[in-house]
């Protein structure tokens, strides 16, 4: 065994078919694996949170909550991990803190053994409950540095962010880039700054798409500067705009410094029982499971799940000959708002931003002549605070003289959990568990259509 294994948190049950499968994946789908991929040896399953919710509800009729409890139940050596969206929990808007509270209370006591939470604009603010409440409740918390690259996204931004997480408690640092954007010899560099930081001391965990095509060398040299702990896919479900493949990372470091310590052998059947279960998804729910890597993305950021999107949005208004100038867009957008990563919900933000303009300038208007509340919101400093200011000349047309807000966001929510659950009360359900108020909390319409789908109101 090598002195240094480098770990592997497995995301097949969750990052690989959300990248790939449209996070289509069903917990049947799942279940003749679980026991196999609990006894690897893998350092971390994830496998809930980010855009599982809303599909389980959505999409699949299948209550997530349940789910969750099924994958602990199958699932009892190996951690499993969660996403979570700091103050935004798993949906799109600030929630109050006795939601995310109960929230992280709840899913702790159902099973999840390992928290990641981000922040879209990495403001420390809007993490500090979710580290508390995953504290309290008992979890390994990871706090995450979301990675982009702007003008201002510095190695030493990013350890003064790392070095603000471990001061509230954070058990490990994840450097989480969504776009596949860090080059392999940044990676070496700031994993080693991160490690060699006497302020930071936590393991470090790297998690990368594949976007770009530069995810497998990032890991390597990450490796060689001392990462402990990488995201990896099953062949199936990696590659693409998922992760790097679990096979070929174990098979890079076999008899190394750095061997992993598991056995590739053991993971061929599984991969071949996921091969089926990716065409039974792309034949059940009529998707494209194949993406090629897209360098462009160096340029416009914009990550792997979102080109598809923006490309319909201007097919259905009749303008997919504008998409190259949607992407030349996007970073002007970008460095208007204060460069925000580009990460749910930010992502979406600047994308339907960018369309915008792109679409008036083809009727010609002037960028910013119409402009959807949710840029409005991150101009005022609804969803926290970006690494710099918004451009003057841009705020001054978007938001006039509307109310900027300089506090943490969610100060200005009032607890939310009693007037949830009398909502839902008031709607025909008698006596939700808490639950159900949660889910209700976080996808009200989609809930209330599960709900009485499923007999509950």
């Amino acid at each position: 065994m090598a002195k240094k294994p480098l770990r592997i948190m497995e995301t097949v049950l969750r990052d690989g078919h959300q990248s790939l499968a449209a996070t289509r994946m069903r917990i049947t789908d799942m279940l003749p694996q679980l026991e196999i991929l609990d006894n690897v040896g893998y350092w971390a399953l994830e496998a809930w949170g980010g855009a599982t919710f809303d599909t389980c509800l959505r999409f699949l009729n299948e209550d997530p909550w349940e789910r969750l409890k099924t994958l602990r139940k199958h699932i009892t050596k190996t951690p499993i991990s969660m996403l979570l969206r700091g103050q935004n929990i798993l949906g799109y808007n600030h929630y109050a803190d006795d939601v995310v509270e109960a929230f992280v209370a709840k899913m702790v006591e159902h099973g999840i053994g390992v928290i990641r939470i981000f922040d879209a604009l990495n403001d420390i603010r809007n993490l500090e409950t979710g580290i508390r409440a995953g504290k309290k409740a008992g979890a390994h918390v990871q706090g995450v540095c979301v990675y982009t690259i702007s003008p201002y996204h510095t190695t030493e931004s990013y350890l003064e962010l790392a070095r603000s997480l471990v001061e509230r408690g954070v058990d490990s640092i994840c450097i989480k880039d969504m776009a596949g954007l860090i080059a392999p010899y940044e990676a070496y560099k700031l994993v080693k700054a991160m490690k060699e930081d006497p302020k930071i001391g936590v393991p470090i965990h790297l998690h990368c798409h594949y976007t770009s095509g530069m995810a497998s060398m990032a890991y390597l040299k990450a490796a060689e500067a001392g990462v402990d702990i990488v995201d990896c896919a099953l062949s199936p479900f990696a590659m693409g705009t998922s992760q790097p493949c679990t096979e070929s990372l174990i098979a890079t470091f076999e008899g190394h410094e750095r061997d992993t310590g598991l056995k590739k052998e053991d993971l061929y059947p599984v991969a071949d029982y996921f091969s089926g279960v990716k065409k039974s998804l792309s034949n059940d729910f009529k998707l494209n499971t194949a993406f090629d890597v897209s360098t462009k993305v160096l340029t416009f950021q914009v990550p792997g799940g979102m080109l598809s999107n923006l490309r319909n949005q201007l097919k259905e208004q009749g303008m997919e000959d504008k998409y190259d100038e949607l992407l030349e867009e996007m970073p002007r957008v970008r460095a208007d708002l204060g460069y925000p990563p580009l990460v749910t919900p930010t992502s979406q933000i600047v994308g339907s931003m960018a369309t915008f303009n792109v679409m008036m300038q083809s009727f010609g208007q002037e960028r910013y002549s119409q402009v959807p509340r949710e840029v409005k919101d991150l101009a005022r400093g609804k969803y926290g605070k970006t690494i710099r200011p918004v451009n003057p000349e841009v705020a001054e047309k978007i938001i006039g003289g509307e109310e900027i807000i300089t506090c943490r966001p969610a100060d200005q929510i009032p607890p939310q959990m009693d007037e949830l659950k009398a909502k839902l009360q008031e709607l025909g359900y008698a006596n939700p568990p808490i639950e159900d108020v949660l889910s209700y909390a976080v996808f009200p319409e989609v809930a209330v259509n599960f709900f009485k789908a499923n007999g509950r109101m």
